[in-house]
């Protein structure tokens, strides 16, 4: 994120119907400054094209659920169904274990056209637990071994 492209950034826009799913890149970004020592928002770029947004939270000091977690994922509209969240999600992946995790938590949810089935498809599986009312999902990567769906 630089100053040079937060505009673009606020202005992504996901599909209507996944208003009430992710928040609002602006809002993470607010929530981002708010713990800069545990937040890592991403832009996602295809050449000189801004796609889509990715944030994650680093706190190995904190609950396990937060240690290493995808805090939000926007994909704009007309870039959905590209794999450009397959490839963001991946590289975050390759940040945590770079970071020494061994396990990436997210949390949705569970509405009928809810993220649960892309998430399944990247090797994310439901613990069985719930963050107020999302599902919690982890994916857990072998140790010293590149995560890879």
């Amino acid at each position: 994120m630089t100053s040079e492209n937060v505009r673009a950034a606020c202005k992504l826009k996901t599909r209507p119907d996944q208003e009430d799913l992710v928040a609002p890149v602006a809002w993470s970004l607010a929530e981002a400054y708010t713990v800069p020592d545990i937040a890592w928002p991403r832009l996602i770029y295809d050449g000189d094209q801004l796609v889509g947004f990715i944030m994650a939270a680093f706190a190995p000091e904190d609950e396990p659920l937060f240690q290493s977690y995808l805090w939000r994922l926007n994909i704009g509209a007309e870039h959905q169904g590209k794999g450009y969240g397959r490839f963001a999600v991946e590289a975050l992946c390759q940040e945590a274990v770079r970071r020494g995790q061994h396990r990436l938590t997210v949390c949705y949810h569970p509405y009928q056209h809810g993220p649960e089935g892309f998430y399944c498809r990247l090797g994310f599986l439901p613990t069985g637990e719930y963050n107020e009312d999302e599902v919690v999902a982890e994916r857990i990567f072998s140790p010293g071994a590149a995560p890879s769906s």
